[in-house]
């Protein structure tokens, strides 16, 4: 059964017995609570007395939770602690727990104890528990896009707010109409990202994917620019057209622009849309292939976070650029050996096919900068299964050319849910990696235990001069793009134990970060609320001498 998510200002009224609810918080959160305060969801079924005795039996090691009435009123405690390089929030545990308990019947309702700056992180983490996608048959349905998709039901998950203020009192006005159209937008986006990353790439190719870029920008009211096929070729994308000129479909470069009046910045996000990377001619393991469906997820968090974005009221000027081709074994593929020219002018002599995301982000920041004339540029990819070993399955990897913009990064990824960590920028020790006897560069490292993830950055960055004075960020997102499970394979080799963790759903990863990063450009008063704070200039000079 599809489910539905409706954000609420405020509590309603309603009885646990034909409208289940679960209650999350943080244990010193759900103390300050009296029973008056969720009596318009217990008061039927769960007298003040319970309700006093399971907050006390709470004890989250790390969570914890308790049943108020059958299992169809649940009280749930989320990790006392949360270090410096977790939010605040406590977000994953919170998509844990609603996956974990939620009933998946006609109507019920999450509630969310929180202080105001988690609002948002907290709103999304119950968004990434409800994935769109699925082709499942039983009980005669599917879901997820086209003409093979019928509904036959579908649930409401009402998701309400008790917000405790810095003074530990409960809050007693309800959101705003901005916020829950902030929420509600985002969940759409959210929602939509995941659904991209979980199709199979018989129904995302690169002209399905270009179809959902249309058909966003037709309710955006804006048009696309689409290059496609041979015109990569004789426009010089040399990095697009060589990673998907061997698939059936071919690829493209895709723009969606939002041009307001007045605006003093323009931003360019780069996506990269792998649709599915066999690893051409260096050919992935039948292991180590499945999976690959993913490596469009930089690209399909561009569109829902560029679709949030406008909707929201951005105020500067925004493009969405996104790289689509698919990685394809054919009588036409990229061979190892082969020189090709990207956009930026630059030879790339290719010594693994596998390495193709940072070829066709390449021509992407490239476009940015010289057609768009971007004095921001973000990329955002699945490029490296490095990134999970250097900064692991939570946290994506932020490389960037200022410090301040590092930080930003990492401050929204905490205040978003979606975790960051910075990794090296250090072009003059790592970019010798790439060197080539015959042509500019190689497109993959010489020595794999270096910096890898950094170095895969540091290619793409190369394209735009390491003398770029603009504003560049590299968010590799390979491992938090799809959800881990709970338990690991442990594989024995040579004495070292390696653990295995399979996610088999798409997060939506990126969205949320991005609306918040940007957040001050944003009119909606709750973006603005969380957005980092002291902007460095982009004319600023960002690498020192």
């Amino acid at each position: 059964m599809a489910t539905d998510l409706k954000f609420n200002a405020s509590l309603g009224c309603t009885d646990p017995q034909v409208h289940p609810v679960l209650i999350i918080g943080q244990l010193r959160h759900l103390n300050l609570l009296k029973f008056n305060d969720l009596a318009n969801k217990l008061n039927q079924r769960v007298t003040e007395e319970t309700f006093l005795n399971a907050v006390a039996s709470l004890h989250p090691a790390p969570t914890d939770k308790v049943s108020l009435y059958l299992d169809l009123a649940t009280l749930a405690a989320l990790p006392l602690k949360a270090s410096r390089h977790n939010t605040d929030s406590r977000a994953h545990a919170v998509t844990r727990l609603v996956k974990n308990h939620v009933l998946n019947v006609a109507e019920e309702s999450v509630v969310l104890v929180c202080e105001r700056e988690n609002l948002f992180a907290s709103a999304c983490a119950v968004v990434r528990a409800f994935p769109l996608y699925s082709r499942k048959t039983g009980n005669g349905q599917t879901t997820g896009g086209g003409d093979a998709c019928k509904d036959t039901g579908r649930n409401v998950v009402n998701v309400e707010f008790i917000l405790i203020n810095k003074e530990g009192g409960v809050e007693t006005e309800p959101l705003t109409e901005d916020e829950i159209e902030c929420l509600n937008v985002t969940a759409q986006a959210i929602r939509l990202t995941a659904r991209i990353v979980d199709m199979p790439c018989n129904e995302m190719n690169v002209d399905h994917f270009v179809q959902a870029v249309e058909e966003l920008g037709d309710e955006l009211g804006l048009k696309p620019q689409v290059i496609r096929g041979e015109e990569l070729r004789e426009r010089g994308f040399g990095g697009i057209y060589g990673v998907g000129k061997a698939a059936a479909v071919p690829p493209a470069l895709v723009v969606l622009s939002h041009l307001p009046k007045r605006a003093q910045e323009t931003i360019a996000l780069v996506g990269k849309g792998i649709v599915y990377d066999t690893g051409g001619l260096s050919i992935k393991s039948k292991t180590g292939m499945p999976g690959m469906k993913r490596d469009c997820g930089g690209a399909a968090a561009i569109l829902g976070a560029f679709y949030a974005a406008v909707k929201c009221g951005f105020k500067e000027n925004l493009h969405a650029v996104f790289c689509l081709a698919e990685n394809a074994v054919g009588p036409n593929a990229t061979r190892p050996d082969d020189i090709h020219t990207l956009y930026s002018g630059r030879t790339v002599e290719i010594n693994n096919t596998d390495a193709e995301g940072r070829l066709v982000l390449a021509d992407g920041v490239t476009f940015a900068s010289r057609d768009l004339k971007a004095n921001i540029i973000l990329d955002m990819a699945t490029l490296t299964g490095a990134q999970g070993i250097a900064t692991g399955k939570y946290h994506g990897a932020i490389l960037s050319n200022s410090e301040s913009w590092e930080a930003k990064s990492v401050q929204a990824g905490r205040k978003s849910g979606d975790l960051l960590a910075p990794i090296p920028y250090c072009p003059e020790l790592h970019f010798s990696e790439f060197a080539s006897a015959i042509a500019d560069m190689k497109n993959s490292v010489a020595d794999r235990q270096n910096a890898q993830s950094s170095c895969a950055g540091l290619f793409i960055a190369a394209h735009l001069g390491f003398d770029y004075p603009g504003v560049w960020m590299h968010v590799d997102m390979a491992t938090p793009v799809h959800c881990v499970s709970d338990f690991g394979l442990f594989l024995f080799e040579f004495n070292v134990i390696f653990a295995v963790f399979q996610g088999e759903r798409a997060t939506g990863y990126g969205v949320a970060l991005l609306l918040t990063l940007f957040g001050a450009h944003s009119e909606s008063k709750l973006l603005q609320s969380i957005a980092p704070n002291e902007e460095e200039p982009p004319s600023k000079r960002l690498c020192r001498d």
